[in-house]
């Protein structure tokens, strides 16, 4: 589609405190995955650009981190792509899980976009497992506090509501050619969805025994000449204790995670992947100025 006058395109933030379920609504809105997704908080460590179509409209979505009080400079540069994820967009979408709700990180997020010009929507999540007498309570306590322009009730696990919220979003964007080609789903690189591939693994194999002091560096990424690709990724943790949980007895664990990974990645590049891992130990790789550029994030002073 081309033609300002027939085309509408805008960006829309998604923030939130963390375990919100942004990223889901992300992949919900978008249509397919974009963003990973775990059960632990702060997954999402970078901004991340999905993009949606409704009808003649393209939303690009910026799938931010959860918003929570930093104390380390990963946390620090994590917070900062957040809240630089909200410039210039046409709309802020606010997602709040409203069983576990955070409020020492809630609150204060709420208090800050008071103050904010963008067009606010605060959205209130998985509504399939919550009450409906507290979540009608939370919106009017919430609708108080911020000049909410809209108010969404939605599952972005099951998709309830979320092609209403889509809709309306759409009829919020201003008027304007595409930016991205129309079979384009995010900004993201290949080199780094799959780093976010197996971070994900990881989270979702390793569950409580590996905490978020590890990160998944992209080195080699070769297309080969029938037309699959190799793909080699460092696992980065903090101490050798972490480095033989991720490796597993005889590596079983790791061979597990690069499995998973690698079907995973098949099916998103829609061709045979050969991908490659292996386990360094970096005990200050949080201070490491070629990690954070390599994921996305702003090193700081």
């Amino acid at each position: 589609m081309t033609g300002s006058d027939t085309t509408r395109c805008g960006f829309v933030a998604v923030i939130g405190a963390p375990n919100a379920g942004k990223s889901t609504l992300v992949n919900a809105l978008v249509g397919q995955k974009v963003a990973i997704v775990s059960a632990k908080a702060q997954t999402t460590r970078a901004r991340l650009m999905g993009i949606a179509l409704e009808g003649n409209t393209q939303m690009v979505l910026v799938d931010t981190p959860g918003i929570f009080s930093p104390k380390r400079r990963l946390d620090r540069a994590m917070v900062t792509a957040a809240w630089e994820g909200t410039q210039a967009a046409d709309a802020v979408l606010l997602v709040v899980d409203p069983i576990k709700q955070r409020r020492h990180e809630l609150d204060p997020l709420i208090e800050a976009l008071g103050h904010r010009p963008e067009r606010k929507i605060l959205v209130l999540n998985k509504v399939d497992i919550a009450k409906k007498e507290p979540l009608l309570a939370l919106a009017q306590e919430f609708g108080a506090k911020a000049d909410f322009a809209e108010i969404f009730f939605v599952s972005a696990q099951t998709g309830d509501g979320v092609p209403e919220m889509k809709a309306a979003l759409a009829a919020m964007m201003p008027a304007g050619e595409w930016i991205y080609p129309e079979d384009q789903v995010s900004d993201a690189s290949e080199r780094l969805m799959a780093a976010e591939i197996t971070r994900e693994q990881l989270y979702r194999q390793l569950h409580e025994e590996l905490p978020y002091d590890s990160a998944v560096r992209p080195e080699q990424y070769v297309e080969r000449k029938d037309g699959s690709v190799e793909i080699h990724q460092q696992i980065v943790v903090g101490r050798d204790n972490q480095r033989a949980i991720v490796l597993g007895k005889g590596g079983s664990r790791i061979k597990q995670i690069g499995e998973a990974a690698r079907k995973e990645l098949s099916d998103l590049l829609g061709r045979k992947v050969h991908l490659f891992l292996h386990v360094k130990v970096e005990e200050n790789w949080a201070e490491n100025r070629e990690i954070y550029e390599e994921i996305g994030l702003d090193f700081g002073r």
